[in-house]
């Protein structure tokens, strides 16, 4: 009861109507090109609620409300399988959202494991975008500050930083999150100094 409540509160409401005609199988006596047109409307239904799973997933994390995020995130996730295939680049953001909301509560295991789960993905995928790049790495910095790992934090910023300036540019957007996570370990390992000048520099 408490899961389907969450589910409710999280995602469920929103996707409810959308998921009755994805749920429903097409009649057997149709013709092809009504077949096609039939197959062309249910990518677009999960494509939008592969959308609004996400958003609604993203919403909650900036708010910091990560136990909420989490049904919707699998939503999302279970959707972009279904549609681009379970180790498609695609599946990525949804893997770091989740990865992200179960460290948001605590949930360390369940958030490595969805990490590793991207950087598999992304390790086998050699024309993965830069920006999925940087948002894997962003994610494993977080993590391991999480963790209080912080030498292995700055490592991975410091990947994110390097990827994202060298496409976006050093005083891009893109690349201030990386300086301000870097930032946030360096003070808290009270290098002050350095943590006060990236602070400068977002």
């Amino acid at each position: 009861a408490d899961h389907q409540k969450a589910d409710w509160v999280s995602i469920h409401e929103r996707i409810c109507q959308l998921l009755i005609p994805i749920r429903t199988s097409l009649p057997l006596l149709l013709s092809d090109k009504e077949r096609k047109h039939g197959k062309e409307q249910l990518l677009k239904r999960q494509k939008y609620i592969i959308d609004l799973a996400y958003s609604t997933a993203q919403e909650f994390v900036l708010d910091g409300k990560h136990k909420e995020a989490i049904p919707a995130a699998l939503h999302a996730l279970r959707f972009s399988s279904e549609v681009y295939g379970s180790n498609s680049v695609q599946l990525v953001p949804a893997y770091l959202l989740l990865a992200e909301a179960s460290t948001g509560i605590g949930h360390l295991p369940e958030a490595s494991k969805y990490l590793s789960q991207a950087q598999w993905i992304v390790l086998r995928t050699p024309d993965c975008s830069i920006a999925l790049q940087c948002k894997l790495h962003r994610s494993l910095g977080l993590f391991c500050a999480a963790e209080g790992n912080l030498e292995e934090a700055l490592y991975h910023l410091a990947n994110d930083i390097y990827l994202a300036s060298s496409t976006f540019g050093l005083k891009s957007i893109e690349t201030s999150g990386g300086y301000f996570h870097m930032a946030n370990v360096f003070f808290r390992q009270n290098k002050m100094d350095i943590a006060n000048s990236l602070y400068a520099e977002v």
